[in-house]
């Protein structure tokens, strides 16, 4: 390295370094002094520690990588079909075995039956229909991206034991009212993305056909079956792979190449979906689907239309995640668009409830310097989802974490518990909706619905009895959100952080900063200090001068102007 300059209180050095591979790169920095050798390593995210810390990472991915634009900068909500809103349309040849339900709003099953699985059969009747209904509301909401769990036929209500990939499930309606949802979003500037379950069927399907409810040859039926080597059998027919040891959903062999055709192919699963108006796919468990698989996913997909967007759910961060032994390479370029973003709500749910706050931007930072910029902009950022429990409840409530389903099941929130987890929701939202990437918002959080763990999250969205103040809330989230260019594509920079408030800018030809109080009182600081490098400055969002910002309780405040410095 060359030194380059001389600081009053350092020396500065750089180098130029061009990789040679599409890859994750691992660095650090050494020197000699008075015959010693020492190590400049990581530590808090990008600064340097001495002799001891982790490796500095440096994400090299594809100058091709791309991603769609049509998220950027927009609101997703997530909908489980079943739960969202029942048109009361009468719907044809449902399947046999199902409870079909009349209490809109009751607790979903949860019992195992003597031999202790949990069939998950009860339907409220939610439909495609339903959500067609409500467009408006959801335009109203801001939402720009519809993400729906899966649609196609299954024989339980989270739909993700998959019977029939080509045919949407009787009970949401036909593939055709699928398109004209499609058609109908579109109208109102709003997408819809489907939830892909690509690393297992159902048992009960047309491929696997373990109970005999379809006239197809299926691979439990048969050697002879044209879908007998999808699945990797044991001791036929009784033992078999399955997911995570689950009977009911059998695991296909993704790289087998019938499947990977009948899913890839140019007739195959996914453009057919796409034929009639898709958007895109997130992956369900993506660390489950090989490499070569999503290779082929990813190339179908844009084949079809570059701008359709593939989101994978990966827990951890995605870069460098390692699954089953294998270093994965979900982001440089050649497999996903982005994925769920689960170190942020980690960090949000955290520091909302008291954290540190230096952990929030640790988070925040790591996943933004480890992630290639194409991606950062459509990271799926929620708070809840239908594998978690709703975030009020998590803010609000007791951890339900060493709790039974029979003490979920019918736990509701105090009027205490219900107002400190809504106030504590209000800042994580500011937070999920200001960060970079795409707020997700899942069903039903906007007019305070509660729910702890699986199926207890996924309870009817509450029509007549929403919070309408909370509503209102998230509406002018996303009214702030889309009038700020610098939320689209902004990088991020932390520049305050105190006890309860965190400021961080994003970058843009006009950029604004954003604090967010976590607390119970109204905070007013001295923003001179934070804001020496800008002029013009103006409260856009919030009450404000030249000198002073104050920040509501659990609230935020946004000011900007235009940048004329440096930021450190």
């Amino acid at each position: 390295m060359t030194l380059e300059a001389e600081e009053e209180d350092c020396n500065v050095y750089s180098t130029e370094y061009e990789a040679r591979y599409n890859d994750v790169h691992y660095y650090y920095f050494s020197y000699t002094s008075q015959g010693t050798r020492h190590y400049i390593k990581k530590v808090n995210c990008h600064e340097g520690g001495l002799d001891n810390g982790d490796m500095f990472q440096l994400t090299v991915y594809s100058d091709k990588y791309e991603t769609p634009d049509f998220l950027k900068g927009g609101v997703m909500y997530q909908i489980f079909p079943d739960r969202f809103c029942k048109s009361g349309k009468v719907h044809e040849n449902i399947p046999d075995g199902r409870v079909i339900r009349d209490d809109w709003g009751g607790t979903p099953y949860y019992k195992p039956d003597q031999n202790g699985h949990v069939w998950n059969n009860d339907y409220f009747g939610g439909d495609f229909e339903g959500i067609r209904s409500k467009l408006p509301y959801l335009n109203d909401l801001g939402v720009t991206c519809i993400y729906l769990n899966p649609i196609f036929e299954s024989h339980e209500n989270h739909r993700y034991n998959t019977a029939n990939y080509m045919k949407a499930d009787p009970l949401l309606g036909t593939n055709e009212e699928f398109a004209e949802l499609c058609r109908e979003a579109k109208e109102y500037g709003i997408s819809v993305i489907l939830d892909g379950v690509f690393s297992h069927t159902g048992a009960d399907s047309i491929y696997f056909n373990k109970f005999d409810r379809y006239d197809t040859l299926g691979a439990y039926n048969s050697k002879k079956s044209p879908f007998y080597e999808w699945y990797t059998f044991i001791n036929y027919p009784n033992e078999y792979e399955a997911w995570w040891g689950i009977d009911t959903l059998p695991n296909v062999c993704e790289n087998n190449p019938s499947y990977t055709e009948f899913i890839c192919g140019e007739d195959g699963v996914l453009n057919y979906w796409l034929s009639l108006g898709a958007a895109g796919y997130r992956l369900d468990v993506a660390d489950e689907l090989p490499d070569q698989f999503l290779f082929n996913l990813r190339n179908c997909v844009k084949n079809f239309d570059k701008d359709k967007v593939v989101i994978g759910e990966v827990w951890e961060d995605a870069s460098n995640k390692e699954s089953y032994g294998i270093k994965r390479r979900y982001l440089l370029g050649y497999q996903l668009d982005s994925v769920m973003n689960y170190p942020f709500r980690d960090a949000i749910i955290g520091y909302v409830k008291g954290g540190n706050p230096r952990d929030l931007e640790n988070t925040v930072m790591t996943i933004s310097e480890n992630y290639p910029y194409p991606s950062i902009d459509v990271l799926m950022n929620f708070v809840s989802t239908h594998d978690i429990e709703r975030a009020i409840n998590r803010l609000g409530g007791e951890n339900c974490d060493d709790k039974s389903k029979d003490w979920m099941a019918e736990r509701y929130l105090t009027h205490e518990e219900y107002t400190r987890g809504k106030n504590l929701l209000k800042a994580a939202m500011a937070l999920q909706f200001f960060l970079p990437g795409v707020p997700s918002i899942y069903y039903g959080d906007e007019a305070g619905l509660q729910g702890y763990k699986d199926p207890f999250n996924r309870r009817c969205y509450p029509w007549g009895s929403e919070d309408t103040e909370l509503i209102a809330y998230v509406k002018e989230l996303s009214r702030v959100r889309k009038s700020i260019p610098a939320m689209k594509d902004g990088r991020i920079y932390f520049v305050y952080r105190d006890e309860n408030v965190v400021g961080f800018t994003r970058t843009g030809k006009v950029d604004p900063i954003i604090f967010i109080n976590r607390s119970g009182r109204e905070v007013t600081i001295d923003v001179r200090k934070v804001t020496q490098h800008y002029y013009d400055l103006e409260a856009v969002y919030g009450v404000g001068n030249y000198d002073t910002v104050t920040i509501p309780p659990y609230g935020y405040t946004i000011i900007q102007g235009v940048f004329c410095g440096e930021l450190k």
